[in-house]
């Protein structure tokens, strides 16, 4: 098989993943995106336990990867879209944040979103599956009944997302103390750490001090010239006559 065949194969294996979730889900299946030789579906999240019990039992997607959720909402004074402007600036001249609402791969209508991955081990094809979540009440089944393996994720994104997963046998924190208030992944979650110090992911545009600015350095001294290497000695000449 030759390498320019290759892209073909795995778009036709994306294609019958594709296919087999659209007689499944019919109108359930909202967008879906072949992007970079990948697959990524958004389904109507009444349909998402379906969907996985489609692509186990009938695509043959045994394997699962990972699940997890997304905040699309704009974070003001945390995105990395912002310019920082200096700690000695004044305080209006920061840039305004980019406002608009993005959803990513196959689109989206809500604030928040979850996603996971699933593989197909024997013919290596996946597909990224996703669901938009209601802004006031983030909540989808569970999928723990058909990947043992989504029980941890789900609790993971429940403890930092706030999403509940309705039928999950045991939502409970994993990293944080019970008493623990908020959900720490969401854009409006307050981060003390960044409001003292800027965001790393702010782009610093203050002006580089003009005796650290490599522009203003003096050249090098040029190096000396290496001085020549002393020519070898003469071999010395085969003496008069010969051995006696």
């Amino acid at each position: 098989m030759s390498a320019t065949e290759a892209p073909a194969i795995e778009a036709g294996r994306h294609q019958q993943i594709l296919d087999g979730l659209k007689r499944s889900l019919g109108d359930a299946l909202l967008d879906s995106v072949l992007e970079r030789g990948d697959l990524w579906v958004r389904v109507d999240r009444a349909a998402w336990h379906k969907t996985f019990e489609t692509a186990k039992r009938t695509l043959g997607l045994t394997f699962f990867s990972f699940l997890s959720g997304i905040d699309w909402a704009p974070a003001p004074g945390l995105s990395g879209e912002r310019t920082f402007k200096g700690e000695d600036a004044d305080e209006g001249d920061e840039v305004a944040e980019v406002a608009e609402l993005r959803a990513g791969i196959a689109g989206g209508d809500t604030r928040f979103q979850v996603f996971a991955r699933l593989y197909d081990v024997r013919r290596h094809v996946g597909v990224t599956l996703k669901a938009d979540l209601d802004d006031a009440d983030p909540r989808i089944a569970t999928v723990t009944d058909l990947y043992r393996g989504a029980d941890w994720h789900e609790r993971e994104a429940w403890e930092m997302f706030g999403f509940t997963f309705d039928g999950h046998p045991g939502l409970r924190h994993l990293y944080l103390p019970g008493e623990f208030e908020g959900h720490p992944l969401r854009k409006d979650f307050p981060l003390l750490s960044r409001e003292v110090k800027p965001w790393p992911g702010l782009v610093n545009v203050e002006q580089i001090p003009a005796h650290l600015d490599p522009k203003n350095q003096p050249a090098p001294p040029a190096a000396d010239p290496a001085p020549a290497a002393d020519p070898p000695d003469p071999a010395p000449l085969p003496a008069e006559g010969g051995a006696g």
